[in-house]
Parts: structure tokens; sequence; C-alpha cells
């Protein structure tokens, strides 16, 4: 069997295990057979044995069998949501339920997707390495490009585009839109990184990939009506959020975090549905915001 076949089979055989839990070869099977990619031939428990340990040495993923002969993945914290196993293997899921979608191509839509796979892997040797980078940069509204020499300490995926977060050797980060580099090249000289850096922990309390330290911690009331109410239960804003209270017309969600300028700029971009009840400040800065607006308008 050619390479690429094997490999969608194992992709399918993680997703399938990691969505239902814990699952018996017996459903196992009865799902594999439904796939064009089976034939209509179920797993012999040799086989099945034999793609245990492929998936193990292809994604670091252990596939146990427990004492109700069901099998699960033994470690939940690599297929966290936020986890880099999950979002490819997700991605990869998706990749196979399509390219199987024969002659539907033309009513599956897709977005495009960052197309920065050059640099991503620039910056991902230069992170493994412990390598500095020479990067030139041109920021938004600017002509002049600057040159900023960085260690990279990690890379964010955020709507559909690739960022880097740099740190300057006297201490102070910088985040770099990977579209806006001009050139990236590994400079002189390694670097360790700070043993106490969490990359997690780093971006925990904001929106985004925007950073402020002037823009203080703050929890944030917000109102939504309509449908709005319903998307935020589905798709919450933010990891802090939770739910204060249905008001049967619309509901109140906290969320506690900086509030930096991408964080309004969505806020705004939901229209009436969502509403800053407090603090007052914040509901003052979109107020103003909205006021700007309408004026380019008039």
């Amino acid at each position: 069997m050619k390479a690429s076949s094997l490999f969608k089979k194992y992709v399918w055989l993680v997703d399938i295990i990691r969505r239902a839990g814990r699952i018996t070869l017996r459903d196992i099977n009865e799902r594999w057979t439904r796939t064009e990619m089976s034939e209509g031939i179920p797993f012999s428990r040799t086989t099945f044995r034999r793609h245990r340990q492929e998936v193990e040495e292809m994604f670091g993923l252990i596939i146990k069998c427990d004492s109700d002969n069901r099998y699960y993945i033994d470690d939940p914290t690599l297929m966290s949501s936020d986890s880099v196993s999950q979002w490819m293997l997700s991605t990869l899921a998706v990749s196979n339920i399509v390219s199987e979608a024969r002659g539907l191509h033309d009513r599956i839509l897709l977005e495009s997707i960052p197309t920065e796979g050059e640099r991503l892997r620039q910056v991902v040797d230069a992170m493994h390495n412990g390598q500095r980078l020479c990067i030139t940069y041109r920021r938004y509204g600017s002509d002049d490009p600057r040159q900023w020499t960085v260690e990279p300490y990690c890379i964010k995926l955020f709507r559909r585009r690739w960022y880097l977060l740099g740190r300057f050797e006297e201490g102070r980060y910088i985040v770099l839109s990977f579209d806006r580099i001009l050139q990236m090249q590994t400079a002189d000289g390694s670097f360790t990184i700070d043993k106490n850096f969490d990359a997690q922990a780093y971006f925990a309390e904001y929106f985004g990939v925007m950073v402020s330290d002037s823009t203080p911690l703050q929890s944030i009331v917000l109102r939504a009506y309509g449908n709005e109410r319903y998307a935020l239960r589905d798709l919450p804003l933010h990891p802090s959020q939770r739910e204060l209270e249905d008001h049967g017309e619309y509901v109140d969600f906290e969320v506690r975090l900086h509030p930096t300028s991408d964080f309004l700029a969505h806020i705004l971009s939901r229209g009436r549905w969502l509403q800053v009840i407090s603090p007052a400040s914040i509901t003052q800065q979109i107020k103003e915001m909205l006021q700007e607006t309408s004026s380019e308008y008039k």
C-alpha cells in the first residue's frame, strides 16, 4: 500500500478514537468499512495491532486497551484543544474527509489558509537549534523597513495568520506577523530559551496576539443578543469566559483579559448583538470608536 494511503488510514484511526473517547474494535470496524479507503474490508487484529504501533511512532500517541476491550488514547493532554497534535490531526482528518468526497468538491467551500511554509520552516528550525534570527520587517502604515535580531521564542496561529514572538537580548518581546517579514536569516550566536518561559501563559490573558503592558487586566461583562448568545456558548471568546445569567432575550458573559485593540475591534465587529456592560471605561472606549466610525460616513 502507498505511504500516503497508510498515512490517511492512521489519521482516520486516531480521529475516530479521539472523538469516541473509548471504542471497541468492532465499532471501529463498523465505521471503517463505511469509508471508501476500506474497500469494505475490516481490520484484522494483527493489522490493527500494527497500525497502533505505527501511530505511536509517527504521532507519539499511544493507543491502549482497557479491561472492557475498548481502545483509547493514553495521554489526553496531547489532544487538548490548544495542542499542536490536536490541530495537526484535526486538519489532516478534515483533509481525509474532503478528499474522500469525490464529486462534491464544487460544493465544499473552504477558506484560504496561510501560505507561509518556507518562513515557518525557517523559524521552527531556528527554535529547534537555538539560533537567533535577523529579520527585516515592514509594519503596516510604514514605508521604511526595520531590522531586528531576535531570539525566536514561539509561534502562534491566529485568525489564519502566523505570528512570531521574538525576544531581544535585553529581555523585551516583540510580535511579528509572518506576512510582513521581508527577509529573514539566521544571525551569529546562539541562545538558550528562558526555562521559566511558558508560551501558553504569555498569551493567556490576551484575546489574540496583541500584548500590552499598558493595558491592565480587567473583568469585562458582555451582553449578547440574538444568535450571538448561542455563538458565544459554542465558541467562547476567551478561555476565561463564563456565563453569568440568562435573561431570555439576552445573556451576560464575563471574560477576564487585557482589553487590547484587537479585542475591542472584535466587539465592534459584532455590531448591536454584543455590548460591553462593564467596566465603564471600556464602554466609553467603545462609544468613542463608534462615534469616530460614524463620523466617517457623514
